[in-house]
């Protein structure tokens, strides 16, 4: 069993959502937060990348940059751009992108889940991320932004949650970036709210889809405070959004390197691919990799009989590090290595071009996304992904919801 909590959300008036949320802080740099904020004072970059208020030769993770956050959280409250619900709500959140919808349910979610791995994660996380984040709640005192969670899908639960979207009017309804719809509508009825949680303590696992150093930061915070009698019940928790399975959608997350193929390359590669040269830029079917030199594109199909029977090694991405990166290139770490980028899927090929045929790269692979159900086979088996193997689209926005851990 999980435990989820409804919460009092802090978040926008509701005439003011569409100018108050933005994208994630870890999607884009300073410069571009601070571009798109520069004429909305309504903006949580203000919040979220407090760095864009200050001078821009200071560093982002500067202590004044946390206290600048604080700052501007409690300004926001004080306007009442930003509102605290007085009583526990959960909260259903929506967003539709080419037609295509997933909904969510905002909750507040257990740290002992997370330590005792009934939320799983799949992915390493990097400490100076982490210590980001965690100086971040500390200043604010609140779960700034939602962690992206998932489980498997069951029928009684979405049955309730599309039952209470066809008969309740949203509190949010507007439409943001790359045009996509968000839609949010709170769960006020207390018999709803009872059987939404006692539904979810039949979910065996929640499962990580993205914000894993944001699941770390927040739970090292929670048990710090824990460790230093200044918990609460609220800093026993976390800001979850948390979605079926299968209305999720995982883009690929594509590669470029900037070293030139040495002269064993085709010898190396026709080991463990067949090579086809048929100009194909999106691969259409798992096992199959596009590959771009600045003048084709070829199809490298894994040799299957080669693949180990394993839910890490069996990926796409496992078997282009271990037999083309590693090997060829000698590239152990992709994560530091700085002749190796990344693309997200939403870009598309033509991005991996225009980084080759520019000669900013030398090389660029296309790859087939991953499914979700291999997800979740990694983090059931306790396994690590390859770093950069999901792209999640779309985005959730970030102000919409934010958890005090009422601890100041």
């Amino acid at each position: 069993m999980v435990r989820v909590e409804p919460f009092k959300a802090i978040r926008p008036a509701e005439k003011l959502a569409d100018q108050v949320a933005c994208l994630p802080y870890d999607v884009l740099n300073s410069n571009e937060a601070r571009e798109l904020a520069k004429d909305n004072p309504y903006s949580y970059f203000h919040i979220d990348k407090a760095e864009i208020d200050l001078p821009e030769d200071l560093s982002p993770y500067d202590e004044k940059v946390y206290q600048k956050a604080a700052d501007n959280l409690a300004d926001f409250l004080t306007k009442e751009w930003l509102q605290k619900d007085q009583q526990d709500y959960f909260y259903l959140y929506q967003l539709t992108m080419n037609g295509r919808s997933q909904t969510g349910i905002v909750a507040a979610t257990a740290i002992d889940d997370y330590t005792s791995g009934k939320i799983k994660k799949h992915e390493f996380t990097r400490h100076e991320k982490e210590i980001d984040r965690m100086n971040h709640i500390r200043a604010t005192d609140a779960n700034t932004s939602p962690i992206f969670l998932s489980y498997r899908q069951k029928a009684d639960i979405q049955g309730l949650l599309k039952d209470w979207q066809a008969n309740h009017t949203p509190i949010y309804d507007f439409t943001s970036f790359h045009d996509v719809d968000h839609k949010v509508w709170q769960i006020d009825d207390p018999a709803t709210i009872e059987k939404l949680k006692n539904d979810f303590k039949e979910v065996e696992a929640l499962y990580i889809a993205d914000g894993h150093h944001r699941t770390e930061s927040a739970v090292k915070i929670g048990l710090e405070k824990r460790a230093q009698g200044k918990n609460s019940p609220e800093s026993e928790r976390f800001l979850s959004i948390i979605f079926p399975d299968d209305e999720l959608a995982i883009l690929e997350y594509n590669r470029v390197l900037k070293v030139a193929p040495p002269e064993n390359f085709w010898s190396t590669i026709e080991q463990y691919f067949t090579v086809t040269k048929n100009g194909v830029k999106k691969p259409v079917q798992a096992g199959d990799i596009s590959y771009y030199d600045g003048q084709d594109w070829y199809t490298l199909t894994i040799k299957t009989e080669l693949v180990a029977d394993d839910p890490v090694e069996s990926l796409d991405v496992a078997y282009l590090q271990a037999h083309v990166f590693q090997e060829i290139f000698d590239i152990q770490d992709i994560r530091t290595d700085k002749r190796i980028d990344f693309v997200g899927g939403i870009r598309g090929t033509d991005e991996l071009e225009k980084l080759v045929d520019a000669g900013e790269f030398q090389l660029a692979f296309s790859m087939y996304p991953t499914a979700m159900s291999d997800l979740l086979a990694v983090a059931d088996a306790g396994k690590i992904m390859p770093p950069k193997s999901t792209w999640f689209e779309p985005k959730l926005l970030s102000g919409l919801f934010l958890h005090d851990l009422e601890t100041k």
